[in-house]
């Protein structure tokens, strides 16, 4: 069966974006250690996943080929096949990319179940959170920024429920950002 990665930008006091969806605070530019990380985090992944708010951005600015990124990086991105998750769209407007409605975690089943590598999360914060809510992801890999943020959009969702999570690896960066690796203790 694949492993679902979550990838996710984060404040120290636990939210993806400030309270507008602001990302101002997110540390650039990277250090060639912390692009090492997310190149062999990456390199098992033949699938990217991601909300349709986040699609809307992300798509385009990696076809724009975003300032200060590598070809490689880019073309990545690009070729990389993308799973829409979206309520609103029953099509996708995006080349490479198809929309997945309805039921998150039978989605996610049957991605897992198909034939492939990895699949990787970015975001955006309802498709986090509601991943986290259902105990989809295999693995939480948390770039902890150096900034609290006070208030904002939250990583995980507040349902009251304990998520035990073990630690795999706690790795630090020249850029300051610290990288948790998780992965949810399942029963």
């Amino acid at each position: 069966m694949r492993k679902f990665k979550l990838q996710v930008q984060m404040s120290v006091d636990g939210y993806m974006a400030g309270p507008d969806g602001e990302m101002d605070w997110l540390t650039f530019p990277w250090t060639d250690d912390v692009n090492a990380y997310v190149g062999a985090l990456t390199r098992p992944v033949d699938t990217i996943v991601l909300g349709r708010r986040l699609a809307e951005g992300f798509i385009p600015t990696w076809e724009a080929g975003p300032e200060g990124e590598d070809q490689e990086s880019i073309d990545w991105m690009n070729d990389t096949p993308k799973v829409v998750f979206s309520r609103s769209l029953a099509e996708s407007p995006w080349k490479n990319a198809v929309v997945e409605g309805g039921d998150l975690a039978g989605a996610v089943h049957r991605l897992k179940s198909a034939p492939g590598g990895d699949l990787i999360a970015y975001g955006g914060g309802t498709l986090v959170r509601g991943l986290i809510a259902e105990g989809l992801l295999d693995e939480l890999h948390l770039f902890v920024n150096p900034t609290a943020l006070g208030a904002g959009m939250p990583v995980f969702p507040d349902t009251g429920a304990k998520r035990p999570l073990r630690l795999v690896t706690a790795r630090q960066f020249d850029c300051g950002i610290t990288a948790l690796h998780l992965e949810p203790q399942r029963p």
